[in-house]
């Protein structure tokens, strides 16, 4: 049983002290925003990236429910200066609505009307791109008092004057001649601005940091990894994860990226964070194959005023799979055998579902939510996985179809928890991925230094392995019960990565989809009762408010991500999902209408012939693999976010393939030149590589085709 989360009081009692002056007696506050206006938001305000610190993303609007959901419209829409994905979560303070937008952009709106009321744009360099494993996506913004925070993809934090949108202070957060990023929304906690960073593919040491909000002084900074022995003067945790790494970890960062989840618990001043994967994934050439190698894939509880550790529970020992514990983490209370609990739970992206205690970490429970075939179980005497020996690839020299794979069980977009239902909702993917050593590999100064052969890892041009690969790679909505670790529902879809969630005190699920669907479920049973055709994929994660004794649903569309670049195509046979970006907002009677999407054109699949040797193409294979296919798709099978090297008019034209590729022609649109890790006969291998495939999947259509004889 789970009962409503007490974790706020405090909060609660300290804006009942305030006389209710911060939401003014109405739906929206009036003023600046504090911690303890976040800690008790009024119901009709959304003033943190999870809605409150404990992150349930739950809204206790009801207005719109079951009875009364198939009436839902839209009531105003807003097109979008990008197309790339649109992974953020607005806020809405005082009757604005607020949000970021893909390349860290930020935008502000009447909430009632969708009048624009400014507009913000960093001026990110399109050529960061190359260091962002996963598109140009911003995850949201912070408030605190009269301003909003954005952290940016070239490393930025900066503060903008919530009415104006104009710069207060900006910080450089990482060094800007590494390969790192932001992605992730900012937190605010007792003043302090929250952020951490991303790039564990690319050679990172990962960290959290805080930041005076008023000023942008650096408060504290909290590493995951540690450096390298007698370097630096390290604290005591860190003393502790070094002996648990070995060989020269840091000459590749380590990994240990915080680049996403984050939760609050006022009463205990603690601040949980989510750590991510290791770099490169590989623990063969990360750590000589050995060790726990803390605190990768871990969820790290830490003091918040001094940025001291407390206390941390790591899902994956010698992470090798990419499997991050960077996924949303929610805070509930939580009565188990009868006993109240302070519980925190994550559904990271090794596929099992984490109960732990908030107080101490403390493992409760662990079950996969998913088929898993890594691991058999957790051991619930040492809180660690029941490893299938077979999975360490390295060790066995041999491949390992992993389940789940590197885009994991459930990736970032953030679950929901309903406390009326006592559900967690989570967006799971179903997909395998084929971890195949690489005994030459050596890091490099561009692409994904991973340490396994992305190459041989693509999807052949074979017809029955393509329809099986789609028949296998699946996603799904789950309803789970988390003191039971059960499953009581599942919507199923054909493809994976699906959006985050909403759950409401009107008895809904929000989500949307890889399909174009904007859809609110019963969180009963998961019963469809209402969709919209968004025109594009959605992943980001919806939100609810109330203006006028009106309650709202507003969600960012717009395709994007790692799946709709790396994979390609493989989430649907008729082709890649487009982006139209655009924020869309909903409400009960609402008559507003999108307007007719634009032709999807298509270039015919038209390649000159492949007359290069085998060992040049095999060599341009590998070279895809590495530095172009997590941009340009899987077997160089392109989606719709960037142009489709199969049908691309410069496959045929080897002078110009070599100024975009060697010289860096169209680095202004984020191609950068990649003549420091190829040569330009090098780079020549890969055009000759995309040829190949290219007349082999022109084959496979024109076997496909309908006979029209």
């Amino acid at each position: 049983m789970i009962r409503s989360s007490g974790l706020f009081l405090a909060g609660a009692a300290l804006l009942a002290l305030a006389g209710c002056s911060a939401n003014g007696g109405g739906t929206t506050g009036t003023g600046g925003v504090d911690g303890a206006r976040i800690a008790a938001a009024p119901p009709g305000e959304w003033l943190s990236t999870g809605r409150t610190y404990d992150e349930q993303r739950f809204s206790p609007l009801g207005a719109i429910n079951p009875g009364n959901v198939g009436q839902l419209g839209l009531a105003w829409s807003a097109d979008l200066d990008t197309a790339r994905g649109q992974e953020a979560t607005p806020l809405m303070i005082d009757g604005a609505l607020y949000v970021s937008t893909a390349w860290s952009m930020v935008k502000a709106y009447d909430a009632a009307t969708g009048k624009p009321l400014w507009s913000y744009d960093p001026e990110v360099p399109r050529e960061t791109l190359v260091k962002a494993c996963c598109d140009a996506v911003n995850r949201g913004v912070a408030a605190w008092g009269n301003r909003l925070f954005v952290g940016t993809l070239d490393g930025r934090l900066i503060a903008l004057d919530r009415k104006t949108g104009k710069p207060a202070w900006t910080v450089m957060t990482i060094d800007p001649k590494s390969n790192q990023t932001i992605t992730g929304a900012p937190r605010v906690v007792n003043g302090m601005v929250l952020i951490g960073n991303g790039g564990a593919e690319f050679g990172a040491r990962g960290y959290v940091t805080a930041y005076d909000a008023q000023t942008g002084k650096q408060v504290w900074r909290f590493y995951t990894v540690p450096a390298q022995p007698g370097t630096k003067r390290e604290p005591e945790y860190l003393k502790k994860a070094a002996a648990t790494w070995h060989g020269q970890w840091w000459k590749q960062g380590g990994g240990g990226t915080v680049w996403d989840a984050m939760a609050y618990d006022p009463a205990l001043d603690l601040l949980y964070i989510g750590v991510g994967n290791g770099s490169p994934w590989n623990q063969l050439y990360r750590s000589e194959g050995k060790g726990d190698n803390l605190y990768l894939s871990s969820i790290v509880a830490i003091h918040a005023k001094t940025g001291e550790y407390a206390w941390h529970y790591q899902t994956t020992p010698g992470e090798s799979w990419d499997f991050t514990a960077t996924q949303h983490i929610i805070l509930a209370d939580v009565t188990i055998d009868g006993k109240p609990r302070k519980v925190l739970m994550q559904a990271p992206k090794n596929g099992f579902f984490y109960v732990l205690d908030r107080t101490d970490g403390k493992l409760i429970s662990a079950r996969n939510f998913v088929p898993v075939n890594w691991a058999s179980g957790i051991d619930m005497r040492t809180g660690r996985p029941i490893e299938n020996p077979a999975a360490r690839y390295y060790k066995t020299s041999k491949p390992f179809i992993g389940s789940p794979g590197a885009t994991g069980a459930h990736s970032w977009q953030p679950m929901a928890f309903d406390p009326k239902t006592g559900l967690v909702f989570i967006p799971a993917n179903l997909a395998a991925f084929p971890y195949i050593p690489d005994p030459a590999w050596k890091p490099a100064k561009l692409g994904f230094n991973v340490g396994v052969d992305m190459g041989k890892a693509a999807m052949p041009a074979d017809a029955a392995a393509r329809k099986a690969a789609l028949a296998a790679t699946t996603g799904a909505l789950i309803a789970w019960d988390p003191v039971a670790q059960k499953e009581r529902w599942r919507v199923s879809f054909k493809g994976p990565w699906n959006g985050g969630v909403l759950a409401t005190a009107g008895g809904l699920v929000f989500q949307g989809n890889a399909a174009g669907e904007f859809v609110a479920y019963a969180a009963a049973n998961g019963k469809k009762l209402w969709s919209f055709p968004a025109q594009t994929g959605i992943v980001a994660p919806p939100m609810s408010y109330e203006l006028g004794g009106q309650q709202y649903v507003a969600v960012l569309a717009g395709w994007g991500g790692v799946w709709a670049l790396a994979p390609g195509v493989l989430i649907d046979k008729s082709g890649p999902m487009r982006n139209i970006s655009r924020l869309l907002v909903f409400k009960v009677g609402g008559k507003a209408q999108l307007p007719a999407p634009p032709a999807l054109e298509k270039a015919p699949l038209d390649p000159p012939a492949s007359t290069a040797a085998p060992d040049v193409i095999a060599a341009g294979g590998e070279r895809f693999g590495r530095f172009c296919g997590v941009c340009h798709g899987d077997a160089a099978v392109g989606g719709a976010l960037v142009p489709d090297l199969r049908r691309s008019g410069v496959l045929n034209d080897a002078t110009t393939w070599q100024q975009i590729v060697h010289d860096g022609l169209l680095k202004d649109n984020g191609m950068v030149s990649f003549a420091g890790v190829m040569s330009a006969p090098e780079i020549e291998t890969i055009r000759q590589y995309v040829i190949k495939r290219a007349n082999e999947d022109k084959a496979l259509e024109r076997a496909s085709a309908p006979n029209t004889r």
